[in-house]
Order: C-alpha cells, then sequence, then structure tokens
C-alpha cells in the first residue's frame, strides 16, 4: 500500500512539474527560440540566481548520486533521469530516478 501511495505521489509531482514547466514557459520559448537568452533569464535578479543555481547544484548532486549507484549497484537507465532533469527539471528526473532505483534494487533484492 505505502510503495503504491509513494510511487503515485512521485508521478503527481514530477509529471506536475512537467506540465507547469511547458504550460508556463513552452509559449514564450517557441515564440522566441533563444536558448541562451533563456539560460540568463533565470539570473535576472539576486532571488532568481539564487534559485537557479539551486536547480543547477541539484541536478549535480543527481548526477554524482546516479554516478555511483550505477558502478556501486548496477542501477541502469539513470540517465534518462539526468537527461528529464535538465528538461523539464531536477524535480522530474528526481522523480523518474527513484521510482527507477526502487523497481530495480526491489527486484534484486527478490532474486
Amino acid at each position: 500500500m505505502m510503495k503504491t501511495v509513494y510511487v503515485s505521489l512521485l508521478g503527481i509531482v514530477g509529471l506536475g512539474f512537467a506540465a507547469f514547466f511547458f504550460i508556463t514557459m513552452g509559449p514564450m520559448f517557441i515564440a522566441n527560440p533563444d536558448l541562451i537568452g533563456a539560460i540568463k533569464s533565470g539570473f535576472v535578479n539576486p532571488y532568481a540566481a539564487g534559485f537557479s543555481t539551486d536547480a543547477v547544484c541539484c541536478w549535480l548532486v543527481l548526477a554524482l548520486w546516479v554516478t555511483y549507484e550505477k558502478f556501486e549497484l548496477g542501477i541502469k537507465h539513470g540517465w534518462i533521469a539526468l537527461l528529464l532533469g535538465i528538461v523539464p527539471g531536477v524535480a522530474t528526473g528526481f522523480a523518474l530516478y527513484l521510482v527507477i532505483r526502487m523497481r530495480q534494487t526491489t527486484a534484486a533484492k527478490a532474486s
């Protein structure tokens, strides 16, 4: 029961953020597909820069964790989470990685 709730909530958060990201940022990026400008706009003031730097550092921590567990635990397909951590964002990539990890560690324990 708890596992189902956990995976469901991860899905809601991960997919919810992805939906928010594409609904709010998609039309602006389609109208003006300037990737460098879009990245720079995350650093327009100290508050935005703080949140953007936090997101970048969270992605780096996720990348270190995915890489470490690939070699230590044999967790596969973490690279997909890292790609989704770039677009739409870390919330989606991290949620996916937790599901990938849970399924693979549960399968390893069962065998």
